[in-house]
């Protein structure tokens, strides 16, 4: 079993911590229960409940592909149904019923080529809620867990990652994170008001992924101490965003992120790829690498944009007592390239999280975290390390990551 080269450069006490064990399931099944009720209780939420091509969408909305505007309007009209324009992002245009709709439904009746005699069939599909993973309906990951505060960073690695900065599009980063943590985080950003994450439900009780981003940002800085990081905002405290969020956030990093984290994701309606993903991240400056968690489905359905082509897909294992092994939760599949660890410990936020039926878990600035969004932000951080050490650009640094023995067909390279 190979490890990365990138091993040799790994500040120690690197934030690791063992699976969880069997005591933590009833947390767990309290964390989904919560999720759950969460996604009925949103009205801009609605769940397609087919088994295994369960995804979740936007009500009342069809995303079609600009050229296709036309026809798609005019045959939704011969139909019955009546729809308005509600503009246009990245290359596709959005589509309002005037009622609620059975969106899936249609989608399949408009992807139905006979619909389209001497026509080719348009691109339509409904707008995906994504979902970031520390959770996802059905997986079997669980909640945050309040830890001790991480060691201080190795003065021997302090400069890794120096010169590159990682863009991070996830729920954003707490108001207090550079103050709170200064050794990682301080100084290591440029604070914005929107690009803060909101945290709370009201008072001091967080959402069910509020500080989400503060933990991942923390995974990366652990991996390259000296990299900078661009938060932006592309989830809500729960952990549910959609694919217009995502592309306005990917839209507002600046132009001198050189590798983009995305520990988010969504499964879609017949695993196709998302129209607006697809478009813009084809659009990301050249050279400009984005990494994305495999996602915690626990199976080899593929998630976006992670299953993209010319995204960095990321799995994640575990370190237990018999050496590393797939992580239960992790998605995995021949679309993934590479894994790492998904247990983590990191930087977190102040505040209360409330589970039906468990007592409160109270936080003071640090956690244990599990899952595919953790193993990713640690490998966009072994490539702003790579690129420092090697004065390689991210693309390089890729090929460097990418040309390691894979440990798994359906895992890729192992990153340590």
């Amino acid at each position: 079993m190979a490890l990365s080269v990138l091993a040799a450069t790994a500040p120690l006490g690197a934030g690791l911590r063992a699976a969880p064990a069997a005591a933590d399931k009833d947390d767990d099944s309290a964390y989904q229960q919560a999720f759950q009720q969460a996604v009925a209780a949103d009205r801009n939420v609605r769940r397609h409940e087919v088994p295994g091509r369960e995804f979740l969408y936007r009500p009342r909305q069809l995303l079609v592909a600009n050229a296709d505007t036309e026809r798609v309007t005019a045959r939704l009209s011969s139909l019955g149904y009546q729809v308005t324009r509600g503009g246009e992002f990245a290359g596709v245009t959005r589509l309002r019923f005037d009622r609620e709709t059975d969106v899936p439904s249609v989608v399949t009746k408009l992807r139905d080529p006979r619909q389209w005699p001497n026509q080719p069939v348009p691109g339509v599909q409904p707008h995906h809620v994504l979902v970031g993973y520390g959770n996802i309906m059905g997986n079997p990951g669980g909640p945050p867990q309040a830890a001790a505060a991480l060691p201080e960073p190795d003065p021997a690695h302090g400069g890794d990652g120096a010169g590159v900065t990682v863009g991070i599009c996830d729920t954003g980063v707490w108001r207090l994170a550079a103050t709170r943590h200064p050794q990682w985080l301080g100084g290591s950003y440029l604070p914005q008001a929107d690009d803060e994450d909101p945290l709370y439900l009201y008072t001091d009780v967080l959402g069910l992924q509020g500080g989400h981003g503060t933990f991942v940002a923390g995974v990366v800085r652990q991996a390259a101490p000296g990299v900078r990081f661009d938060p932006e905002q592309a989830l809500d405290p729960t952990g549910l965003g959609d694919e217009e969020m995502l592309v306005a956030a990917l839209a507002g990093l600046g132009p001198e992120v050189s590798v983009v984290n995305l520990s988010l994701g969504c499964v879609t309606q017949d695993d196709l790829p998302p129209l607006p993903l697809v478009n813009i991240l084809a659009g990301q400056p050249q050279g400009r690498v984005v990494v994305a968690a495999a996602g915690n489905t626990g199976a080899n359905r593929p998630t976006w944009p992670a299953a993209l082509a010319d995204v960095l897909a990321v799995a994640a294992v575990s370190r237990g007592g018999t050496g590393i092994t797939p992580a239960s939760y992790s998605g995995f599949g021949s679309w993934v390239n590479a894994c790492a660890v998904g247990e983590r410990t990191s930087t977190y936020v102040d505040g209360r999280l409330l589970l039906p039926g468990r007592p409160a878990r109270l936080f003071s600035g640090f956690a244990d975290w599990a899952g595919t969004s953790f193993a990713a932000a640690h490998v966009s951080g072994r490539l702003a390390a790579l690129m420092s050490a090697g004065g390689l650009d991210a693309e390089q640094a890729r090929l460097v990551l990418l040309g390691n023995p894979q440990w798994h067909p359906d895992y890729g390279v192992l990153v340590d």
